[in-house]
């Protein structure tokens, strides 16, 4: 069997610097890794200029020549690796509205680096999760493939959601809780986003862990503190995880919407933030929040997370609360073991343009699920720190 290799004519991908360090601090909104992972870099950097001497008068010295590329294919294989070449790149640019560069004048494989850098260049202008794109060849063609990306960063999604607990029991505010209930309801429903009181979440882990800490370490003055913040997670966990399960929060989403009057600023940040989620029901209705998530092969069994990643499922989520003992707490735990993987799994699309008929998936779901996230963390965020 003749595994796709890729075909390295010019410099047309990005590495990504596989390096997660610390996390979670106490203070913000969407929580943001403490010391962020670095970003996407070129694969080769520049050339330092090298210049001739100031009185240098050989004109020949002003000129630029291409590098000269050998290769070792015959004549027949070359003229068959730019028909693909040409093939593919045709429906690369018709997928992505994008117009190439004319440049079968030049000479193989000159007209190829030239093609790959020209749609390199517009294909980053006109989509914001292009990521890397490779032109590969196998036994029988040379094709490429593209990728796109949700780039989070080094975000944590985490939804506090003591804030809205509070706020349904605020009558100032209990129109618009219910309202946000709506919004909760279709992320915990719809978009699957894994709440901290479900056994299989990651957070749920960590909060039980907390709580055997506590119970097995000797008492001190602030364990009954202690015991207080984890007892409150669980019951106001349990309390809005009931509210969230009943279904009639969908049905009378529009409706709540459309009744809603607001009476500040809050009020019509929060309506704009249940707009955008309404729309994404309506929208994607089946659509969650994994539904691009990289297939992981690692072996959930083996300990060492040096070359892993993050998974998604540990960076978003329901939570009791951002703020006190007990989320410092969650933190440091939190940041000691992102620290030693290597990377966060990010969605992710793959196509290939070697048929007829490309796939039209896109990440335009998950830049607006991503951005009510990030809304509506700041919301609940706002509010814990303004009301009383």
């Amino acid at each position: 069997m003749n595994y796709a290799t890729q075909y390295h004519i010019g410099n047309n991908q990005h590495t990504r610097t596989e390096t997660t360090t610390a996390v979670t601090p106490t203070v913000g909104r969407v929580r943001k890794l403490a010391t962020k992972t670095k970003g996407r870099k070129p694969s080769a950097e520049r050339q330092a200029e090298i210049r001739t001497n100031s009185n240098a008068t050989n004109g020949i010295l002003k000129c630029t020549f291409l590098p000269k590329l050998k290769t070792a294919q015959s004549v027949q294989a070359c003229q068959k690796t730019e028909r693909d070449f040409y093939q593919s790149l045709s429906r690369l640019a018709k997928h992505y509205s994008i117009e190439p560069m004319q440049t079968k004048d030049f000479d193989f494989p000159y007209n190829i680096t030239l093609s790959m850098w020209d749609m390199e260049t517009k294909v980053k202008r006109t989509n914001i999760n292009w990521d890397n794109f490779k032109l590969l060849q196998d036994s029988k063609k040379t094709y490429f493939t593209s990728e796109e990306r949700y780039n989070t960063g080094t975000t944590l999604y985490y939804i506090p959601i003591a804030p809205l607990f509070k706020m349904l029991k605020d009558p100032k505010r209990k129109k618009t809780a219910q309202l946000l209930i709506s919004v909760c309801s279709y992320l915990y429903h719809i978009a699957d986003v894994p709440y901290y009181r479900q056994e299989d979440s990651y957070l749920y882990w960590l909060y039980e862990t907390h709580k055997d800490w506590v119970e097995q370490d000797d008492e001190t003055d602030e364990t009954e503190t202690y015991k207080s913040e984890l007892r409150n997670a669980e019951y106001i966990g349990d309390n809005i995880e009931q509210k969230l399960f009943n279904r009639i929060n969908l049905k009378v989403f529009e409706q709540r919407l459309s009744r809603f009057k607001s009476l500040d600023t809050f009020d019509r940040e929060c309506w704009q933030v249940a707009c955008n989620a309404f729309a994404l029901y309506t929208e994607y209705p089946n659509a969650n929040i994994f539904r691009n998530a990289p297939i992981s092969e690692e072996d959930p069994y083996n300990d060492d997370c040096e070359n892993g990643a993050i998974g998604m499922e540990k960076y978003i989520s329901f939570i009791a609360d951002t703020k006190g003992w007990l989320y410092g707490s969650l933190s440091d735990t939190i940041n000691n073991e992102f620290s030693e993987y290597g990377a966060m799994e990010e969605l992710t699309i793959s196509k290939r343009f070697d048929v007829s008929e490309i796939p039209t998936a896109n990440l335009d779901f998950e830049n607006r699920l991503f951005a009510v996230l990030d809304d509506l963390c700041t919301l609940l965020d706002d509010y814990k720190t303004t009301e009383k």
